[in-house]
């Protein structure tokens, strides 16, 4: 606490007495305490961090004699590729830099976030009138809950369901991507992926397409 000593009064030659300035002195000694008592009350009561890590299961390799497997079929996909101004450009199915029997080589379409949950709802109408239905009878009180979400992960998991692959170029902001995935649930999309890379071929239609933005 602040102590301030007393000083005895002298006389300044006339019989008149002045009072003495005291020295203000601050006795640090119970902050000093209290600083202890809450480092040792944060050390004994805090808990330590303890490192984990992300337990992550691969598929059992086929044997040495195995044949390939088939190559994935994307016929029932689409590829999303998010860029400046918070404009999309996608196309549907695989990517083809040339004409093939399958089809012509791929263009680019674009749109942009207050049109593409229109677009994906379009492309995926069956499921979507699945997961209507089946909230229609959550509803109504048909079904239970957990029996709600067990028929919902199903629809969102069959093949028919539409693929997405949601991809990023420099350009992109990280809240458009954020948005992106937001939509897939909307839009009773099960299976998608995020990508950061785009194909050589990929990028070379995104630049032209950008500069006529």
């Amino acid at each position: 606490m602040a102590q301030v000593p007393e000083g005895g009064g002298d006389s300044g030659g006339k019989g008149k007495k002045r009072a003495k300035k005291g020295n203000t002195h601050i006795d640090m000694t119970p902050m000093v305490d209290l600083a202890f008592l809450l480092l040792t009350f944060f050390i004994l009561t805090t808990t330590m961090y303890k490192p984990s890590s992300l337990q992550m299961t691969y598929p059992v390799p086929p044997p040495p004699d195995a044949p390939p497997p088939p190559p994935t079929q994307l016929s029932n996909a689409i590829t999303l590729i998010l860029t400046k101004n918070d404009q999309i450009f996608y196309y549907l199915g695989e990517f083809r830099e040339q004409a093939t029997e399958k089809g012509p080589p791929t263009t680019l379409q674009q749109t942009d976030f207050s049109k593409v949950q229109k677009l994906l709802v379009e492309q995926n109408k069956a499921t979507v009138a699945q997961l209507n239905d089946l909230a229609r009878q959550f509803n109504e009180k048909k079904i239970t809950e957990e029996e709600y979400n067990a028929k919902r992960r199903e629809i969102k998991g069959t093949k028919e369901n539409l693929k997405a692959i949601i991809k990023t170029d420099k350009d992109a902001k990280y809240r458009n991507m954020i948005d992106m995935v937001d939509e897939m649930d909307i839009s009773g999309i099960g299976s998608y992926g995020v990508l950061d890379t785009l194909k050589v071929a990929e990028q070379v239609l995104l630049d032209i397409e950008k500069a006529k933005l």
